[in-house]
This record gives structure tokens, C-alpha cells and sequence, in this order.
């Protein structure tokens, strides 16, 4: 009996959602190109992205489109992020994660995640941003009787690193 309360069930870490992004810093073709890299990637429709302002040197303008992302969650977000970490040999800096217990990383080229190099698209990179939860985290998102999470149960950098490890066997790089 005490070996199962041991076991809590709402301390348990799982991925919320992950957020793949792909910036190539113009619009047109080459931006249309990145979308289907990323539809084909995750199986849904990207959105695009605006800039925010000017910047002549880059020769952006306010409100152009300079990027897609696609949030993907549940199994399909963990299949996906598995080949994201092959691509890294399952190791990440210690910097990747975040004070709040998410991480991400990016890749260079999106061949390498298994998909299929066509002349006509390319090659894009990519950066892929993992938002972890607990049960419970509805909480604070929910429209009737919103609350804080509790410290306790907030996730900090610490028990993100862990969790990789013994999730992924991954190694995480002090530098």
C-alpha cells in the first residue's frame, strides 16, 4: 500500500505542446517553400509569422510575412521531437533549457529528420521549442475559476534536465 502512494501521479512531466519554427527572413517563394517543409513535416497547416518592424539592412518591412511555425501536441509532438533529438544525438546544452522548465534547440538542414530532399524546395532549418506540464496546469489557462500553480508544482530547470534524461537517455553538456 505505501509503495503506491509513492508513485504521484500528478507530479508526473509530460510535453504540453512543441512549436516548430522556420524563419527565412523574407516573404514569396522561399517562405511558401518553408510552409510545405513544415506541413509535411507535421501533417498540419502552418501560420505564418509578421515582422515586427523595419530593419532596411535586412530589407524587412513592418507586417511582411518572414516566417511559419506549426504547434503540434500529444504523441504526434513526441514522435517528432524524437527525431529532433536523433539529429542532435539525443544532447543539449545546459542553456537550451529555460528557468521554467521548457527547452529547445534548432537544426540546420530539415533533411535530416527523414524527410526527403527535393531539389525544388531546398533547405531549411529549423528551431523547435518544447513546453513541458503537469496535470493540472489547466488551472491557470481556463476561463471559470482561474488560479495560480503552486511552486510546488511549477517545474524548474532542474527536473526538466532530468526528466530528458531518463525519458530520452539523453545527455545534457555543461558549456
Amino acid at each position: 500500500m505505501a509503495d503506491q502512494k509513492s508513485t504521484k501521479s500528478m507530479k508526473d512531466i509530460r510535453i504540453g505542446k512543441m512549436v516548430i519554427n522556420c524563419c527565412v527572413g523574407e516573404s514569396g517563394d522561399q517562405l511558401t517553400r518553408a510552409e510545405r517543409v513544415l506541413q509535411e513535416l507535421s501533417g498540419q497547416q502552418p501560420v505564418f509569422s509578421k515582422a515586427r518592424l523595419t530593419v532596411r539592412t535586412f530589407g524587412i518591412r513592418r507586417n511582411e510575412k518572414i516566417a511559419c511555425h506549426v504547434t503540434v501536441r500529444g504523441a504526434k509532438a513526441e514522435k517528432i521531437l524524437e527525431k529532433g533529438l536523433n539529429v542532435k544525438e539525443f544532447e543539449l546544452k545546459t542553456k537550451n533549457f529555460s528557468a521554467t522548465g521548457n527547452f529547445g534547440f534548432g537544426i540546420q538542414e530539415h533533411i535530416d529528420l527523414g524527410i526527403k530532399y527535393d531539389p525544388q524546395i531546398g533547405i531549411f532549418g529549423m528551431d523547435f521549442y518544447i513546453v513541458l506540464e503537469r496535470p493540472g496546469f489547466r488551472v491557470s489557462r481556463r476561463k471559470r475559476l482561474r488560479s495560480r500553480i503552486g511552486l510546488s508544482h511549477k517545474i524548474t530547470k532542474e527536473q526538466a534536465i532530468d526528466w530528458f534524461k531518463t525519458k530520452f537517455g539523453g545527455t545534457v553538456v555543461d558549456y
